[in-house]
């Protein structure tokens, strides 16, 4: 069955239900539910985890073939004396006993919250529901093991981590699998005349199926001039893929602002199945009852390529240009990027770029 889609839902399916939670971290059947709590054993006894400052939490660690098709968590955005959690939580995920982890990022640049803050996403694949409720639909297949953790770099303990991860345990899967696969990178400030490399050394076959893209600016003016590229297959000087801008890419237009009796109004946030442009952050908000301040504008973007997935037999790189426009002419800029890229490959995968450090992934 193919993800959303309701036309093949009657059709029979081969496997088994599981799911994973606090309660039932093995997923075993007929094991759901069992804590004991306040009232009593079966009553709602073990919802969350605890998530100590420096500790690796396993949410989950199957030992058969399988399919996850749904992940749910939330926690704290910020703690007592420290903001950006959602920044300083990592989510890794293994496959077949790898040694590097497939998918490495923090945990809310993975479900397209930026800037370790809350935003509201309503796309097919990620939904991020009030109030932090993050859910993913990425289905993440495994031959013979799926391991994901989260490891918190907070300077404090985290009260309560909460998840369920919902799989379909199969007897087995075709050797020609692809693996699911996500990379955070940044580059903070950006070099100017220098693409930004949103993911590069991408060894295998496979596809590429999304982008999200936490983008701080540092310059003034419109900065959404720059074109996304695609090095496919052996493309090391030019790209095949080459766009008209970047809000193009995430399906926008006109700077995402509508003229108002000649004057241009804000910019405009949107959610939709494919692409979105969910967070923009002009003031303060984590701050905001210590005092009103503003904030360097921060935008949240993501792509979706479901139905036109970028195809690659051999390797892949993207990028995209740092190119603003002052109202009179381009130019060349430099920003703070973020971006977490997803794709689908074969195993073995390339080692990833190490992941930047808690300061080094500190928003602005």
């Amino acid at each position: 069955m193919s993800i959303g889609n309701l036309n093949d839902i009657f059709r029979p399916a081969e496997g088994r239900s599981r799911a994973i939670t606090a309660e039932n971290p093995t997923g075993a059947k007929g094991a759901g539910g069992k804590a004991a709590g306040p009232l009593g054993v079966a009553r709602k006894g073990r919802a969350f985890l605890p998530l100590p400052a420096g500790a690796e939490l396993t949410l989950c660690d199957i030992r058969t073939p399988g399919i996850i098709t749904h992940i749910w968590c939330t926690t704290f955005d910020q703690t007592e004396k420290h903001w950006f959690a959602l920044r300083n939580i990592v989510l890794r995920m293994y496959w077949d006993d790898e040694e590097t982890p497939s998918v490495e990022a923090p945990l809310g640049d993975f479900f397209c919250n930026g800037f370790g803050e809350r935003a509201i996403v309503n796309s097919l694949p990620v939904v991020v529901n009030p109030t932090g409720g993050m859910n993913c639909y990425f289905p993440m297949p495994f031959r013979k093991s799926g391991r994901i953790t989260v490891t918190s770099e907070h300077p404090e303990d985290i009260e309560a981590f909460f998840y369920q991860i919902d799989y379909t345990e199969k007897d087995s899967l075709p050797e020609d699998t692809e693996y699911f696969h996500a990379a955070f990178r940044r580059e903070n400030p950006t070099a100017p005349g220098q693409d930004f490399v949103i993911v590069d050394n991408i060894r295998g076959r496979g596809k590429y199926v999304g982008t999200f893209l936490a983008w701080t600016s540092l310059e003034r003016f419109w900065y959404g001039e720059g074109e996304v590229k695609f090095y496919i297959d052996g493309d090391w000087e030019w790209p095949t893929i080459c766009g008209t801008g970047a809000e193009d890419y995430f399906g926008g237009a006109w700077g995402f602002v509508t003229p108002n009796n000649g004057a241009a109004v804000a910019e405009q946030t949107y959610s939709t199945p494919f692409m979105g442009f969910p967070q923009f952050v002009t003031r303060d908000k984590v701050r905001a009852h210590i005092y009103d301040g503003a904030a360097l504008p921060m935008r949240g973007f993501y792509r979706w390529h479901l139905p036109d997935p970028i195809l690659f037999e051999s390797d892949l790189k993207v990028t995209v240009q740092q190119i603003g426009h002052d109202g009179l002419r381009l130019f060349e800029r430099s920003d703070d990027l973020c971006a977490v890229a997803y794709w689908y490959q074969r195993e073995p995968h390339a080692a990833f770029k190490p992941l930047p450090d808690a300061a080094g992934r500190r928003p602005r």
